[in-house]
């Protein structure tokens, strides 16, 4: 079981580089019978999805396997991401019920607490001529 909280770095895994539009990230390398775990671990809302769950990134307007996540460590936290986060930069706040519909909101309650978030999606990006 993993000691730190979920916004402290630190994942007692090996991490990779990537080089994306020349900026180097450290991508944390999670075999994947503990991403079950990490996943519970780090996701901010009620309820934790399951690795076999679609959800929807916003920035990525594409629907992705959650299972397929990835965790980069930041400065000053490591980062729940999407599979699209080197071309679009979609984090856990940017992953939506596969319903979603672009141009919606949704309320979404924090974990261990009694906030909860509304996140607002202006529409789709405008598509390129």
């Amino acid at each position: 079981m993993m000691k730190h909280g979920p916004c402290e770095r630190g994942l007692p895994y090996p991490t990779r580089k990537v080089l994306e539009n020349g900026v180097v990230f450290e991508e944390y390398v999670i075999p994947a019978g503990d991403k079950r775990d990490v996943l519970n671990r780090l996701y901010p809302f009620d309820p934790v999805p399951d690795l076999d769950d679609t959800m929807y990134d916003l920035h990525e307007e594409r629907a992705f396997r959650v299972g397929d996540y990835r965790v980069i460590r930041g400065p000053g936290m490591d980062m729940l991401v999407s599979p699209f986060y080197f071309s679009s930069g979609g984090t856990v706040i940017d992953w939506m019920p596969p319903d979603f519909e672009p141009g919606g909101l949704i309320t979404r309650s924090i974990r261990g607490s009694n906030c909860s978030t509304t996140t607002v999606c202006f529409g789709p990006k405008p598509k390129a001529h």
